[in-house]
């Protein structure tokens, strides 16, 4: 079949899908998908009303029915779905009552292959039990981690099965032609759409791509490890709050950088006494370029760190300094345009003397900071993230950081940030 761009409404906000797909209708989507949030959001009425906005494009429920599959297919068909999703975790019967009320009712049933661990059988077997479609589908949970794509098995699926194959998850216009070339017929697309400050072009570039188009684009875009500087650097202090579920902040320290500068690194501790300046001038040599410093003055008065530390620091590539302690010179290091973080500022340092150690954990603004882990900072605030959820803190991140693209567009465009969001409507019950 002719490749197939099925644009995902994911949203919560029914008023807010039908307008982005209208949009992305206008920019070539084919089909379009009441996605599994704007169902449970707003029930079989979601799919009544896309289905009236476009009565020439197949519309698509994703139920992503595990259980009592006649049933949900009956609902949806009847509210107009063209495609209903169940998922290949659930009972052979569950899509076999699916099928059968599909045929029915008119509708066509769409087995989604998440969280499977033997897909290429299960897509066997939904196709002998009457599926006519299989969608090879990674989880937006699994993209925030930063798992690869699965290509080798979308290959071999094409291959062992006759019905057509979607995709999703995490398809960019930079990989929408990689998955055509691979044999996929259909690609859903969420995200990389209705994020879009311009949904309209956001589909018609991907429709280019389809089509084997070089593309452009960072929307979307999913970082592991070798990547985490450029993702952190992207958003602020403010969405990483929001993704970490305000985990992560580091309380009291203030910032001293000039306007518009930001600071992104790995954090390599330090801890020393009060005045005791040995320890946080000796890390800079121990430093990488890229590392913050990031110093436990026990939130000692007598200043750990100055200019000429900074400017040692600058040349050796270090990112910027934490101190929860004291600091001096802010006016010169302002000046050079290096990221300082301190609990308080005075003229005065201490004696180095060599108290403390480098390397070891501590704790900073009641965050405890280790070796490694990731330090961002802007004028918003301070956060660390723990290396070990740093790949997922930064994804989900890029995520918030994109969403409020889209909001702050839909406010420039007339409307307001309760309207965007309908917080009446989902406010609690009274």
């Amino acid at each position: 079949m002719k490749p197939v761009l099925q644009v995902a409404l994911d949203l919560m906000q029914l008023d807010r899908a039908v307008k982005i797909a209208h949009e992305a209708v206008d920019g070539g989507a084919d089909w379009v998908e009441v996605g599994t949030p704007l169902i449970k959001s707003g029930g079989a009425d979601a799919v009544r009303t896309i289905r009236r906005e476009f009565p020439d494009r197949k519309i698509i429920a994703d139920t992503k029915t595990m259980d009592v599959g006649g049933l949900e297919v009956e609902i949806m068909a009847k509210a107009g779905a063209d495609i209903v999703t169940v998922l290949g975790l659930a009972d052979d019967s569950t899509i076999a009552e699916a099928v059968s009320a599909g045929r029915k009712y008119g509708a066509e049933v769409m087995v989604d292959m998440i969280n499977v661990p033997d897909r290429l059988s299960r897509a066997k077997a939904a196709e002998k039990l009457g599926a006519s479609y299989i969608c090879l589908h990674m989880g937006v949970d699994s993209q925030m981690r930063g798992e690869g794509q699965p290509h080798d098995i979308l290959r071999t699926i094409v291959q062992e099965v006759s019905v057509p194959v979607a995709v999703a998850g995490g398809i960019t216009v930079e990989t929408a032609s990689g998955y055509i070339d691979m044999g996929a017929s259909i690609l859903i697309i969420g995200g990389a759409i209705i994020k879009a400050a311009d949904i309209k072009g956001a589909a018609a570039d991907m429709i280019s791509s389809i089509s084997g188009k070089a593309v452009d684009t960072v929307l979307s875009k999913k970082y592991n490890e070798d990547g985490l500087f450029e993702a952190f650097s992207k958003a602020s202090t403010c969405n990483i709050s929001d993704a970490f579920h305000k985990r992560g902040v580091i309380m009291g320290l203030m910032p001293f950088i000039a306007d518009g500068v930001r600071m992104v690194g790995r954090a390599l501790t330090v801890q020393t006494a009060n005045g005791d300046w040995a320890k946080p001038v000796e890390a800079i040599d121990k430093a990488k370029p890229g590392d913050v410093i990031v110093i436990d003055a026990g939130n000692a008065p007598v200043a750990v760190w100055g200019e000429l530390a900074s400017h040692s620091a600058m040349v050796m590539g270090v990112r910027g300094v934490v101190i929860d302690g004291a600091i001096r010179d802010i006016d010169d290091i302002k000046r050079m345009g290096f990221p300082a973080f301190a609990r308080s500022v005075i003229p005065c340092a201490g004696e180095p003397k060599g108290y403390g150690g480098i390397g070891i954990e501590v704790t900073i603004g009641g965050q405890i900071v280790r070796t490694g882990d990731w330090i961002v900072g802007d004028e918003c605030g301070l956060m660390v993230i723990p290396k070990e959820a740093a790949v997922e803190v930064a994804n989900r991140t890029l995520d918030v950081h994109e969403r409020e693209n889209r909001t702050r567009e839909e406010i420039k465009r007339g409307s307001t940030l309760s309207k965007v969001n309908e917080l009446a409507k989902w406010e609690p019950v009274k």
